[in-house]
């Protein structure tokens, strides 16, 4: 079983850092490579860049949490798993050209397994 992850390509796990500008506050965020590889995938689907999704990301996250947003390197790791794993369950097409913006949220996100997230209804109260 252990040889299906210790396998993986040390490169993947190595982390670097970038520079983001967020609002005109430059911040340095630290992920392992293969979070950065999944960011970008993501961010290519929309016709973005890593840098513009991490915007996007943190504006859509500030604006739904508030002051409350917790640690957000952590956030966009979870970003990248829940991208994947949707990806695996066909919630979200195998297809890079379909953009992930095009996709209706409730149709990806129905029946999530329990612990994956809130119902969209308790994320448009919260708001």
């Amino acid at each position: 079983m252990c040889e299906i992850f210790i396998s993986a390509d040390p490169q993947s796990y190595e982390s670097r850092t970038r520079s983001v500008r967020l609002h005109g506050v430059v911040t340095s965020i630290r992920l392992e490579n293969l979070f950065w590889q999944v960011l970008d995938e993501i961010a290519q689907r929309d016709g973005m860049g890593v840098v513009q999704l991490i915007e996007k990301l943190y504006d859509e996250l500030a604006a739904a949490r508030g002051e409350g947003m917790g640690n957000f390197a952590s956030f966009l790791r979870v970003c990248a798993l829940r991208y994947q794993a949707l990806l695996a369950q066909g919630r979200i097409p195998a297809d890079a050209a379909v953009a992930i913006a095009s996709l209706d949220a409730r149709t990806v996100l129905h029946a999530l397994p329990q612990g994956w997230g809130r119902p969209l209804h308790d994320a448009a109260t919260a708001a």
